[in-house]
């Protein structure tokens, strides 16, 4: 993976440390709500941050199963429910994947950054984009319970392998 590619799919969590503080405050969040992190939510939640991306809930399963989690799509489904419910994770629909939530000390709305080429996903910093939601949301005298904004382009490394 190019540094552009990385740059692009994971400015949030390109290296070990930041996964690790990513994680930290997810446990923080699951802590503080009265949660439980159990062995298999957490180390889906590991496995969703290694990916730099967003996976589909066989792939995640394929790595629990390898690791002696279990063989059943429950086994996933059950773990990545939990993480999108709880703001660990979020449900990229367009792919029909999970990726890690790269701020979950943070209550906000998601947005991503899809690559249409390589479909590598980046969870996008838009605080101007939920103020605006936000505000026709209250003029509407509608109730935002969940909101996920998903773009679609090109990377900048897709981009210039095209030119």
């Amino acid at each position: 993976m190019s540094d552009e590619t990385a740059a692009f799919c994971c400015p949030d969590h390109s290296g070990a440390a930041p996964a690790e503080a990513i994680l930290a405050a997810a446990e923080d969040k699951a802590r503080a709500r009265g949660l439980r992190l159990t062995p298999v939510r957490r180390r889906t939640l590991e496995i969703l941050l290694q990916a730099h991306g967003a996976l589909g809930a066989y792939d995640v399963l394929e790595r629990l199963a390898a690791e002696g989690f279990g063989t059943q799509p429950p086994v996933a489904y059950r773990a990545l429910n939990f993480l999108v419910e709880n703001g660990l994770a979020h449900r990229i629909r367009r792919l029909n994947a999970f990726t890690a939530c790269t701020h979950p000390g943070h209550d906000h709305r998601a947005a991503f950054l899809i690559c249409e080429t390589c479909e590598r996903v980046t969870e996008a910093a838009a605080p101007d984009l939920s103020k605006a939601l936000g505000a026709a949301a209250a003029q509407a005298g509608f109730t935002v319970e969940r909101v996920t904004v998903e773009a679609v382009g090109r990377c900048r490394a897709c981009t210039q392998a095209r030119a």
